[in-house]
């Protein structure tokens, strides 16, 4: 049966099990520390409100029965206990169905609260990694070998999220065809990081060498995948080197580490062994746990893989078929179980770099400019002498929902909510900020402010210490105080 199963990605299915698993407990922990502050029962888009309105077919989730905070810091929990079980390599040890329940579970509960999460959980990184942890449960364990057709599926997820994002991109901005669209988006991207400032003046040049590198990673590499060794392990590894890069550089949450993850279906472990020789030559072979050979495969394992793979290649056809359209969609689920989508990011990018500030006024009178102090976000740039920091793959979910409605997000109803929550001093709300400028007491008034944003100079940075320098460019929310409701 050698056809169906190999012993030569044992080491690429550790990684795949492990790396997915580390990622669940990242977003679980996100969820944990995040969720009822934003979508609980007193959150800015409550959940109870959603699911009322929103049916079970359309958004398939444990919380439309019942949801309460308590309830979802429970499920966030057991996330996180089997996420760090499956890390540990435990479930690994047993039977082929024991990882297969293990990662069928953590599907089941993130697809839960993604399908409720609203505008808080639309990112492609949500969908993108319901879809490999359902594909992942099918690896088996260490008493079967690795099954090829799931390996190779995982290389069409690669495909679908490499070219996907290179078509978007070709077929989007002019600055991705003319190769300036790095002249601006390590400044104008969502959350930059510690190293963007530094990037961002690189020289031109190099710009547009990152802009060619992209396009041959994106366009070139996801074909490769599917060559035959070591050309696959090479267009993996490229990848890989890309994806890094890209974490150097900015905060993107989990999706450049869970596609590196990914990217290790295309890699042998002849490849692994040769890279491990190359940096510890002591250590030359990092051996996977021995896996039972090819012919040894359970019957109801090969069945099951073998169904599941036909069911997902059916589903393939809606992302194909998107793939080869002219208004190419991104980011987007065919499906209320998220499996099988269309990914994609940045068709365009940004020129410009626009933050809106929220601020506090406990004065009587909202016209005294001396009584406003601003609030400053854990991730999001505010105060103009603050290094950006790293955050990613940890998702800060408020901070990256600022940057959209600097942008014009017509959705702002969450943001209507936050106000409100300010105004009434709400702990929750509060702890999703850096700080709390008004420790005593709410303010009486809260507004928001425009900014245009860029980047210092070397020379502003030197004379007067700043990463930003702003200029106010308009008000979206004039002072506003309380209704007599509290609301």
């Amino acid at each position: 049966m050698d056809w169906f199963a190999t012993g030569d990605y044992d080491i690429a299915r550790e990684i795949l099990q492990r790396g997915i698993a580390a990622i669940f407990l990242i977003a679980f922990l996100s969820a944990y520390n995040q969720f009822p502050a934003l979508l609980g029962e007193r959150g800015l888009l409550p959940v109870p409100r959603f699911v009322a309105i929103v049916p079970f077919r359309r958004a398939p989730s444990l919380f439309q029965w019942r949801y309460s905070d308590k309830m979802l810091r429970r499920v966030a929990i057991g996330g996180m206990v089997l996420s760090a079980s499956i890390v540990l390599g435990l479930p690994q040890l047993g039977q082929a169905w024991l990882p297969m329940l293990a990662f069928l579970t953590l599907f089941a509960a993130y697809l839960s609260i993604v399908n409720v999460g609203q505008t808080f959980y639309s990112f492609g990184w949500e969908s993108l990694l319901v879809e490999a942890g359902f594909i992942v449960a099918f690896l088996g364990s260490d008493a079967v070998a690795t099954p090829l057709p799931v390996l190779f599926f995982l290389r069409w997820l690669v495909f679908r999220l490499e070219f996907g994002a290179g078509m978007i991109k070709l077929r989007g901005g002019r600055e991705w065809r003319d190769l300036t669209a790095l002249f601006y988006h390590h400044e104008t991207q969502p959350m930059p990081n510690p190293v963007s400032w530094f990037v961002h003046h690189l020289p031109r040049w190099f710009h547009r060498g990152e802009v060619l590198a992209n396009h041959a990673v994106q366009l070139i590499a996801p074909f490769l995948i599917f060559a035959p060794q070591p050309v696959a392990s090479v267009a993996a590894g490229v990848m890989v080197f890309s994806q890094l890069w890209l974490v150097v550089t900015g905060n993107f949450a989990w999706l450049n580490w869970i596609t590196i993850m990914l990217a290790a279906a295309a890699i042998d472990d002849a490849a692994f062994r040769w890279v491990g020789g190359l940096f510890a030559p002591a250590l030359r072979a990092p051996q996977a746990a021995p896996a039972a050979t090819a012919g040894e495969q359970p019957p109801w394992f090969v069945a099951v893989v073998l169904a599941v793979t036909l069911g997902l290649l059916v589903l393939s056809y809606w992302p194909a078929r998107n793939l080869l359209r002219r208004r190419q969609l991104m980011n987007a689920s065919f499906n209320a179980f998220h499996l099988v989508n269309a990914y994609g990011a940045f068709g365009t990018v940004t020129k410009e770099r626009f933050e809106v500030i929220v601020e506090g006024c406990d004065s009587v009178d909202p016209g005294d400019s001396t009584a406003w102090r601003e609030y400053e976000f854990r991730g999001k740039p505010g105060t103009v002498s603050r290094l950006p920091g790293q955050f990613a793959p940890y998702h800060l979910r408020l901070d990256w929902l600022m940057w959209f409605l600097a942008l014009g997000s017509r959705d702002t109803r969450w943001f209507e909510a936050f106000l409100a929550r300010l105004l009434q001093g709400d702990r929750a709300t509060l702890r999703m900020l850096a700080g709390n400028p008004f420790p005593a007491h709410p303010p009486r008034y809260v507004r928001a402010r425009v900014f245009l944003y860029r980047f210092s100079t070397r020379a502003e940075r030197r004379s007067e210490h700043v990463w930003w320098v702003r200029t106010e460019v308009g008000t979206l929310v004039p002072p506003v105080e309380l209704s007599p409701e509290g609301e």
